[in-house]
């Protein structure tokens, strides 16, 4: 095995504890999330902005919490694809102040 790869495996393993952890306390998440796909997700946001060695920086209870706002704004971005025609019109309106 390779550095990479060993590295590339500890990160996967933190980030996959953190997640489960963040799933098993938050309803929320258990229904809006898939577990597998958000320790994807938050893996190749974390690869793609921090190295290894940045990450082994950041203490588990802050990754815990940027963890926890990536995974409330994937959940609630998935809330915007259950509304129907409608209820967009009236979320764009809020959101534009026009309602």
């Amino acid at each position: 095995m390779t550095q990479s790869t060993i590295e590339k495996n500890a990160v996967t393993a933190r980030i996959s504890r953190i997640v489960e952890n963040l799933m098993e306390s938050d309803r929320f998440f258990q229904k809006k999330l898939d577990q597998q796909e958000t320790i994807d997700h938050v893996f190749s946001l974390v690869e793609q902005y921090l190295s290894p060695e940045e990450l082994q920086g950041i203490d588990d209870n802050d990754l815990a919490g940027r963890i926890r706002k990536i995974m409330t704004t994937k959940a609630v971005a998935g809330m915007l694809d259950d509304f129907t025609p409608e209820q967009m019109e009236i979320f764009d309106a809020a959101v534009e102040g026009r309602w």
